[in-house]
């Protein structure tokens, strides 16, 4: 069957329209885009920015420059983008934070939702309660019933205070009806090395920095934070099995400043979803122990607030004050 001149013209004219919207960006705003990120170079938000950027900026037909603006927990990045022009040209690579410091920082210079415009999900990251072996305890159920006969008497080693594993700590023990004694350090290396030495029985860390000593036998994994257990560690128990409801991963997203013109905000959110489902992005995501997602806008938003909502609970269960 053939089209008739007029469904072929109206065919070929979309397909035009959709070959030329990153052309057309390029056009209209020539400079660079800017990728704020609120935390130092080499970290896991720094590497996630990086390694989007050079597939963004083929999609959109522009420079992608990753620029790193660390401090108080990622707010210095966050507020530069706030008061940035909506012209889709200054963007934020956030992470969990960007929920928790809602209710963690008593006052903000910016409002985490109204002020943003949600461009989408990267990627999540879940972490896994790993032990030092000599723990008498393998497994969420055991180690619940350890705490609960040693009140106050076991330890997890928090790498950041108010970081999401810090948190997910405090969620577990909110849930659990455990007291466990938190033992504060300057990074995560130092933290999971006083594990790994017995001096502090165990934590909460993600992935990536856990599973080369989890492989080595030097820690053993009690339970992970995601919904589901992991493929790559089949055996150990997603804690909601135990505790239900329970989830503390770890998520890292794109933003744009507030009142982006939607015609811009689904172009800038198509580009950065085509390149996370690019074979390299996807490789180096997963590479770093998470998970692509790649989310429309409206998605994305939905679960921003209801991680601010979630977050704020264990926030004022726990007490928690930024470093």
């Amino acid at each position: 069957m053939t089209q008739s001149p007029s469904l072929l013209r109206r065919t070929l004219l979309a397909g035009l329209v959709l070959a030329s919207a990153g052309t057309a960006f390029a056009q209209a705003s020539p400079a660079p885009v800017r990728i704020l990120v609120g935390a130092p170079p080499g970290g896991t938000t720094d590497t996630m920015a990086r390694t989007l950027a050079q597939e963004l900026g083929r999609a959109l037909g522009k420079t992608v420059v990753v620029e790193n603006r660390p401090g108080a927990g990622g707010n210095i990045a966050a507020e530069a983008v706030a008061r940035a022009a909506p012209d889709g040209n200054t963007l934020l690579m956030s992470f969990t934070s960007h929920a928790i410091n809602a209710s963690l920082y008593p006052t903000l210079p910016f409002d985490p939702e109204k002020d943003f415009t949600p461009l989408t999900m990267v990627s999540t990251s879940p972490a896994v309660l790993v032990a030092n072996p000599s723990v008498p305890a393998n497994n969420v159920r055991e180690l619940i019933a350890l705490a609960k006969s040693r009140p106050g008497k076991l330890n997890f080693a928090i790498g950041s205070l108010g970081s999401s594993v810090h948190l997910a700590g405090e969620a577990f023990k909110m849930m659990s009806g455990t007291y466990i004694v938190n033992i504060p350090y300057k990074g995560t290396a130092p933290a999971i090395q006083d594990v790994l030495a017995g001096q502090v029985e165990m934590m909460f860390a993600n992935v990536g920095n856990a599973q080369a000593h989890l492989k080595a036998g030097k820690l053993k994994a009690l339970g992970v934070t995601s919904p589901r257990r992991l493929p790559q560690y089949p055996d150990v128990p997603a804690i909601a099995e135990v505790l239900p409801g329970y989830q503390s991963s770890a998520w890292f997203g794109l933003f744009g400043p507030a009142k982006m013109p939607p015609e811009l905000v689904k172009r800038v959110s198509d580009a950065a979803r085509q390149a996370i489902a690019s074979a390299e992005v996807k490789k180096r995501i997963e590479f770093e122990g998470a998970t692509p997602v790649g989310n429309a806008p409206d998605e994305f938003a939905r679960f921003v607030h209801e991680e601010i909502v979630r977050w704020a609970k264990v926030v004022k269960y726990s007490g928690a004050k930024p470093e």
